[in-house]
């Protein structure tokens, strides 16, 4: 089928909420894409940090196939081995609590959501500017953007928005009638701005003091992205109480994870939450591969030490507001909308603007030191034609 088929089948059956890009991607290997003209792409984006492995990566394909060949789904009122086996991987991968799976980060936020009212009943939930958690109401609600919010107003209430830089605020911000604090370690969707390990232990030491549960917001961040399992390690920060996983846990399927400390486990009771699909046998089955591969003290060492690389050759690159970690990088230039555009056309390097100055750099982790290379042989010819 042509581009402009597919264009017109947009137009007419789907709701135009995606601004695309005129490429139809066709078939994926690695870190390359190909698309319906036969032309190849490095692919420095990874669907926004979800193909963590890369395209098609063998493990996830034998796993997903033989699962889908053995049991596809049951729902949640009977045992799969699969589930269950992730369920305690991840509890023993991050602060040793309990799981609920769902289908995406903005799901996990939502259970974190009633997690935090049902631990303090009709209490306060801290976010910081900038933040992103999601777009159903509740997490939207706690996505202090006006743009994103004004619409679909009234929210979800009892939000309250500190700034992203000030301890002494956030500080002030936690009282008795807080239920939680809502963290990214890292904020990704706002343009990769790390947040100083000074707020998180600012925000760790006013819940202590308060009662109230520290919630990480790893959906992308997380899964091995800036060197370390989890972005609050690779900052230093304190442990949360609660975390949510998203994106690069399903390796391209789509699934999430709200996870608590001992302590909270038990939070929410038999019929407070549920979801029909969640934690499905292939889905279990893909997320546990992804584990087998990112979860390598090896592994994650390789995603640090390309980081670098990657960050050593932007800084001979006339931009901007270079930041991030890991694999997790963004820089600062005019008219990034359209420089993300030229890249993809010109150069067949994905990757994308977050806003009218940022571009935003979420490779897989299986990309070589050589996709390293290529990729900034692309990007610097690039600004040499600009």
């Amino acid at each position: 089928m042509m581009l402009a088929q597919l264009q017109a089948l947009e137009r007419d059956f789907l709701m135009p909420t995606y601004g695309r890009n005129p490429v139809e991607f066709v078939r994926g290997e690695g870190t390359r894409l190909w698309d319906s003209e036969g032309n190849e792409y490095l692919d420095f984006l990874a669907g926004i940090s979800v193909t963590q492995l890369g395209h098609c990566h063998p493990a996830i394909v034998d796993a997903v196939t033989s699962q889908a060949q053995t049991l596809t789904h049951v729902g949640n009122l009977f045992y799969t081995e699969p589930q269950l086996r992730l369920a305690e991987r991840l509890s023993k991968l991050t602060i040793g609590g309990k799981v609920f799976l769902c289908n995406s980060g903005a799901e996990a936020n939502e259970c974190a959501i009633k997690v935090a009212r049902r631990h303090r009943r009709g209490g306060e939930i801290v976010v910081l500017e900038h933040a992103f958690h999601g777009r159903t109401l509740g997490a939207l609600s706690a996505t202090p953007q006006r743009d994103k919010q004004e619409p679909f107003e009234p929210l979800v209430p009892g939000f309250v928005v500190v700034p992203r830089d000030d301890p002494s605020a956030l500080e002030d911000a936690v009282g008795h009638r807080t239920a939680a604090v809502f963290i990214e370690p890292i904020q990704g969707e706002s343009g990769i701005h790390p947040i100083d390990p000074l707020m998180l232990l600012a925000a760790r030491e006013a819940c202590d003091r308060e009662g109230a549960l520290l919630v990480y917001d790893e959906i992308q961040c997380g899964m091995g992205r800036t060197g370390t399992m989890w972005g609050f390690e690779s900052g230093g920060g304190p442990e949360p109480d609660v975390m949510t996983l998203a994106k690069g846990l399903g390796g391209g399927l789509p699934i999430g994870a709200c996870i608590t400390s001992g302590r909270y486990g038990d939070t929410l009771r038999p019929g407070d939450h549920g979801s029909t699909f969640a934690g499905g046998p292939v889905i279990a089955a893909a997320a546990n591969a992804v584990l087998d591969v990112i979860d390598d003290e090896a592994f994650l060492a390789e995603v640090a030490a390309k980081g670098e690389r990657l960050v050593a050759g932007l800084r001979g690159l006339p931009v901007d507001g270079l930041r991030g970690r890991g694999l997790m990088l963004a820089f600062d230039v005019e008219d990034a909308p359209d420089r993300a555009r030229q890249l993809l056309l010109d150069q067949r390097l994905v990757v994308n603007a977050t806003g009218p100055t940022t571009i935003r750099l979420l490779p897989p982790l299986t990309a070589s030191e050589q996709d390293v290379d290529s990729a900034l042989t692309r990007l610097r010819a690039l600004f040499e034609t600009a």
